[in-house]
């Protein structure tokens, strides 16, 4: 199996552990969330970080950079942004990755000045 393919298994080994009543965490939700982002799934990523809110986990630094990066590769620049002001508002810190997913979104979406302006937050 391809990597970029194993986004659908991360999300069925999750619903597996749901049904077999093994509560997922943050560090289950935040690699089946890079691997939707290894798929270019950014929907499935963000869908998942609303059930890990809905299952009452708190996200953390890697599950946003997860989504984060998702966002870069689907090209959903605006999207990834307003997961980094989130992570301000819930005062969940970003790190290098997260800055660098920010800005890869921005430039992909031919967004150079947002990119340039997270450049000097980073």
């Amino acid at each position: 199996m391809k990597a970029a393919g194993k986004w659908k298994l991360a999300l069925k080994l999750l619903r597996r552990m749901r049904s077999e009543g093994v509560p997922p965490d943050t560090i289950t939700f935040s690699a089946a969330m890079a691997a939707c982002a290894r798929g270019g799934e950014w929907r499935s990523a963000l869908l998942l970080m609303g059930s890990m809110r809905q299952a009452g986990v708190r996200p953390n630094t890697v599950t946003f950079s997860a989504a984060i990066s998702a966002c870069e590769k689907g090209g959903e620049w605006a999207r990834a942004l307003r997961l980094l002001r989130q992570m301000g508002d819930e005062q969940v810190p970003p790190d290098l990755i997260t800055f660098n997913a920010a800005i890869g979104a921005c430039a992909k979406g031919g967004e150079w000045e947002r990119a340039m302006s997270l450049l000097t937050e980073a």
